[in-house]
């Protein structure tokens, strides 16, 4: 069955995407979390995964991959960890294969090669080498969890593209997909009209542009 809320999201940029969260006072921006290619593009429900430190015995590292549903996006809380990886090419092709829509990880992935040449979606802090194995391990799957600053609950709606990654919480999506797409026809309305000779400051006013971010009275 078709998700229409998640079609509707991967039809708007995360930057409007991000004045509408501005204009209803609500946090989804995932700061310092960027795509590893500047083409990649994802849209789906979030497949949360929840790291901790290696215990003794130690646990696994990423086998739930083949519990995904199809068109989701993974989301890996390394808590921020940068000396080790939890996604690569093996992680990749299988995710690819499934027909994934992205994975988002706070932390770090490595293989990026392999993730540009098949086109499969991964944003994080940045690539590193250094294996997972043995240093850390899941303590939670579908839990929530933190990206950037951000948290993120199993089913929310995970939107990536060469800007970052923003998050809609499942209680909020009309709000702020009504609020994305109101700002999108008043943008596209100001360029419509600057190409049709009019003045950038008397566009902006006939359309509101100034007030599109500020934050609604409650």
């Amino acid at each position: 069955m078709t998700d229409t809320q998640v079609k509707r999201a991967a039809l708007i940029d995360t930057a409007t995407l991000s004045d509408a969260l501005d204009k209803l006072g609500l946090n989804g921006q995932c700061h310092g979390i960027t795509p590893r290619d500047p083409g990649f593009r994802m849209a789906g429900r979030a497949f949360t995964i929840l790291y901790g430190p290696a215990g003794n015995p130690r646990g696994t590292v990423g086998d739930y991959i083949d519990d995904v549903p199809d068109g989701h996006v993974i989301v890996l809380d390394n808590g921020g960890r940068t000396d080790a990886t939890v996604w690569g090419d093996i992680l990749t092709e299988i995710a690819h294969r499934r027909g994934l829509a992205g994975t988002v990880i706070d932390g770090v992935n490595r293989d990026v090669y392999l993730c540009r040449e098949l086109g499969y979606p991964v944003f994080s802090m940045r690539a590193y080498m250094r294996t997972g194995k043995d240093r850390v391990q899941v303590e939670g799957t579908n839990v929530p969890v933190s990206i950037g600053g951000v948290r993120v609950d199993a089913g929310d709606i995970v939107i990536g593209d060469p800007d970052g990654v923003v998050v809609i919480q499942h209680g909020h999506e009309d709000a702020v997909l009504d609020a994305a797409e109101h700002i999108l026809h008043a943008e596209k309305a100001i360029r419509e009209a600057v190409r049709g000779g009019e003045r950038l400051d008397e566009a902006r006013a006939k359309f509101g542009y100034h007030r599109l971010q500020t934050r609604s009275a409650s």
